[in-house]
């Protein structure tokens, strides 16, 4: 090599974030892929820029599969693999179990989705969260059913914490507004449901179960019941955003509406992430991948600043400002709220439109100012 010596690269140091989400059965996979994609998207973008303080950010992926205890044994694997922070989850319920273990742990943990008001039982400095807590989405939710002529509601639900919180909150708000509301079970056969419906006399019936079972016969069985002609369905946990809702159900899915966490127009920088994850995901986009994006920013802003010590970064929680795909986040103490909470994201009511169902039509919005 004509005496000169060969100068051999050094690869740099890596530092390394614990994502959590679910990826197959029976958890919410389409949802989970949204949140990776996003996650992902972001980590790309940060290590493009030169990573964080010349280190290369690094994912260390575990799916939760919708299971609690799957997901504070993956918690307690990345601990021991010396994640620097845990991103991610999009299902409360194990949400909340990963939270728990974080505080337990001392493991800085962005949650990116998840929205039970009590997200931990105790009030934590080692959570943060993206997404708005349920009494705010379900209580505006609530409101557009009023303001649209819906007082007589029945709630079909299953047995489970999070659509018996919501549940909770529905009923509440709506009995505040004058109106009556029916909880039925979502678990009975779909045929006595829709008997047990139409003895409620409700003209606006929620969808408070998990998409596809039993979701996808509840709406066959009452979209192809003549006595249900004119009864509006609604989600408000947001079944029918994912593609596979409009696989499954067609122009039976049109006009159901739900919530989403999106601003009237996003940012530039969200603007940039769309367009990109548009295309990864080839008609699949969810608002959830810019929760995922917005989650990595928040965690590569902290550590900018903070350093990547774990208490470094939990420390500044309180302090992280960023704009991020839908707004400027910064979390703050909410009261009933025992984590740092983003309040608020901008929150919109949509629905499928009838003669084009793969765009959106937007029937409410409450601003997150």
């Amino acid at each position: 090599m004509n005496g000169a010596s060969m100068q051999i690269p050094q690869q740099r140091e890596t530092l390394s974030i614990g994502v959590l989400a679910p990826l197959r059965s029976p958890g919410w996979a389409e949802a989970g892929r949204n949140l990776l994609a996003g996650l992902r998207l972001a980590a790309e973008d940060i290590n493009t820029a030169g990573g964080l303080a010349g280190r290369r950010l690094e994912l260390l992926v575990r799916d939760t599969a919708a299971d609690p205890a799957l997901a504070v044994a993956a918690v307690d694997e990345l601990d021991d693999l010396g994640v620097c922070a845990l991103a991610g989850e999009y299902l409360s319920v194990v949400a909340g179990a990963v939270a728990a273990r974080a505080h337990a742990r001392h493991i800085p943990f962005v949650c990116s989705s998840a929205v039970m008001d009590a997200l931990t039982e105790e009030t934590t400095d080692w959570v943060a969260r993206i997404a708005p807590v349920q009494s705010r989405g379900w209580r505006f939710f609530a409101q557009y059913l009023v303001d649209a002529g819906h007082r007589r509601v029945a709630l079909l639900a299953q047995e489970s914490r999070y659509w018996l919180a919501g549940a909770k909150i529905l009923e509440e708000s709506l009995r505040a507004y004058g109106g009556e509301v029916f909880m039925l079970d979502a678990s009975r056969d779909a045929g006595d449901l829709a008997e047990a419906l139409a003895a409620t006399g409700a003209r606006c019936a929620l969808l408070l179960a998990g998409f596809p079972d039993p979701v996808i016969d509840l709406v066959h069985a009452l979209r192809g019941d003549p006595r249900f002609e004119k009864m509006l369905l609604g989600a408000p946990a947001g079944q029918p955003e994912l593609a596979s809702w409009l696989e499954r159900l067609g122009a039976q899915g049109t006009g159901v509406p739900f919530l989403r966490y999106m601003p009237p127009a996003l940012t530039q920088t969200g603007i940039r992430a769309h367009r990109r994850l548009s295309a990864q995901m080839q008609g699949d986009l969810s608002f959830v991948a810019l929760e995922g994006y917005d989650t990595l920013l928040v965690l590569s802003e902290i550590i900018r600043r903070c350093g990547a010590d774990r208490a470094a970064i939990a420390a500044g929680f309180g302090r992280c400002e960023v704009t991020g795909t839908r707004g400027k986040i910064s979390f703050s103490r909410v009261p009933g709220v025992p984590v740092w909470q983003w309040a608020w994201p901008d929150i919109q009511v949509v629905a499928r439109a009838a003669d084009d169902p793969e765009s959106f039509l937007v029937l409410a919005e409450l601003s997150g100012s």
